[in-house]
């Protein structure tokens, strides 16, 4: 879908008109078109006159990112658990603000049908810890949204709270809704929210801390961590929560020891209202907008820092609906690949070589990874089965795995119609083989155990958040990751064909399906 100019409201003009080429409104470019339909062709090539190279460029260049991508998280998040990648603020730091001279804050609190929630949403923002005289609440509700209009007006606003109406128009898209709350904003500093977000209460003094410390005014964001408080409801919250416990409380805080561009959470962004103004906000055509400012923070020299407070908020507890909204994110993730490497010099220019590389992995990485996962895991269950059916007809694991396997055997393998299937040769060793054949397959098959093993490391990193979050209960459900990767890979898929069908669709994850309560009191625990 192609938007013309004067479709756009005057905000979402004006940051396409500013942001040349550095905008989700084209997809991809007429140069990364070419490229990708010229890779596709020759691979076609290859694989009809020369399946051997296919194979070998492919499953190469596969291997080659896909451990980048597992060693620079797995790193990220083994140099957090022996480093200090985020800003600690102590009680006592908080304790000792003087309230009269806190700034006005900002909340901007994007909504679309949430009437089954409002009256919690209304409730998590009257549990922060700030003035209320100071606080300036902006619930931003989409013009054909009436029933959560009338839902908050049944609640009964504080006086804190104003009902901002968005304009219909396209795109309609969270972002959208939170640029025009940025234009409106009264605060020095502001926070988004989602409409479950149950924020821990000090955390805007937390950010304000952070802030004040940053005398050079270099810090833009300051990035709370995000985790549910749901997590006990069924296996998919439990295993949801052991992945954002080790993204936010290892990977993340690794990646700011690095000093590389940060994809921020959806939520819990904190910033300086001016210089968020001047990046231009959020990307209205972007369907994972804080991964894209994440970006776009980095490129202006502004820094991102996390900070010890959590926001908890409720974990996808039904399968469809949660693979709805992962495949938004990744589709959201390749979204932000295509537009800041469209041209990889001028990424560099703008990143810096070390800073490209580093947001490569960490979005374009991130969703390959997602991507081939399926295809990885799915080689190695059918491989798995055809080394089992050896064994039980009594070939060994070298006799399957050193090849190449010579005709006339008595073992035939698995026969389907007329063909038949028997665990390939993974390693060419021995007198007669090819040289240049033997010596890569030696190195593949290096490198696939090296894969598989960082699979086992991924999941130790899951133990490793499960006991730093002091969530044990959830140690045994980690064991699990693998599987879950699957239907992330699942999702995965879903949102990359949407890139070609419905690049800009925002599909809506549904609210309040569980009602797991979550108190002041527990709040305070939790940390």
């Amino acid at each position: 879908m192609k938007f013309d100019l004067t479709q756009l409201d005057p905000i979402t003009r004006e940051f396409v008109q500013s942001n040349p080429g550095g905008s989700a409104i084209q997809v991809s470019s007429r140069g990364q078109r070419l490229y990708y339909l010229a890779v596709v062709l020759l691979l076609l090539f290859l694989l009809k006159f020369r399946w051997d190279y296919f194979v070998f460029f492919v499953t190469g260049y596969l291997m080659i990112w896909y451990a980048a991508a597992v060693f620079f998280r797995g790193g990220a998040a083994v140099l957090s658990w022996f480093g200090q990648g985020e800003e600690i603020v102590s009680d006592a730091e908080v304790a000792a603000l003087d309230e009269k001279e806190l700034p006005v804050y900002t909340i901007l609190l994007p909504l679309y049908h949430e009437a089954n929630i409002a009256e919690k949403i209304v409730r998590n923002m009257g549990r922060l810890d700030y003035p209320k005289e100071k606080l300036d609440v902006k619930l931003l509700l989409e013009a054909d949204d009436d029933e959560t209009r009338l839902a908050l007006e049944r609640t009964g606003l504080p006086p804190y709270c104003e009902v901002v109406t968005v304009p219909d128009a396209p795109p309609r898209t969270k972002p959208r809704a939170c640029n025009f709350g940025l234009r409106r904003a009264r605060g020095e500093f502001s926070v988004i929210y989602d409409a479950e977000d149950a924020p821990e209460p000090d955390q805007l003094k937390k950010a304000y801390i952070v802030f004040r410390r940053d005398q050079e005014k270099k810090v833009l964001c300051v990035q709370g961590k995000l985790n549910y408080f749901n997590a006990r409801h069924n296996l998919l919250t439990r295993l949801f929560t052991v992945e954002y416990s080790t993204y936010f409380d290892l990977t993340l805080s690794g990646y700011q020891l690095f000093n590389l561009p940060l994809p921020l959470g959806g939520t819990s962004n904190h910033f300086r209202t001016a210089e968020l103004r001047a990046v231009g906000g959020w990307d209205p055509f972007n369907v994972t907008e804080d991964c894209d400012l994440g970006i776009r923070i980095y490129e202006r020299g502004y820094k991102t820092r996390l900070v010890n407070s959590t926001t908890y908020e409720e974990a996808n507890a039904h399968v469809w609906n949660w693979i709805r909204q992962r495949s938004r994110w990744v589709k959201g993730f390749i979204q932000t690949h295509l537009v800041h490497y469209r041209n990889p010099f001028l990424t560099v220019k703008r990143l810096g070589l070390y800073g490209a590389f580093g947001g490569f992995l960490a979005v374009g990485g991130s969703a390959m990874m997602m991507l081939t996962n399926l295809i990885f895991w799915t080689v190695l269950l059918i491989y798995a089965g055809l080394l089992i059916h050896g064994f039980t007809h009594g070939l060994g694991l070298y006799d399957q795995i050193v090849g190449p396997h010579l005709p006339g055997g008595a073992y035939e393998g698995i026969r389907l119609g007329g063909m038949s299937f028997r665990a390939w040769p993974l390693v060419y060793y021995g007198q007669g083989e090819d040289p240049f054949w033997a010596v890569f397959s030696q190195i593949f098959f290096a490198g696939s155990l090296i894969m598989l093993f960082a699979n086992f490391i991924f999941i130790g990193i899951g133990v490793a958040a499960c006991v730093k979050r002091k969530f044990y209960y959830l140690i045994p459900v980690s064991l699990l990751m693998p599987f879950y990767w699957l239907l992330i890979s699942i999702a995965a898929w879903k949102g990359f064909i949407q890139i070609f069908t419905k690049p800009f669709y925002w599909e809506k994850t549904i609210h309040g399906l569980t009602t797991d309560p979550i108190t002041e009191e527990e709040l305070h625990e939790t940390t």
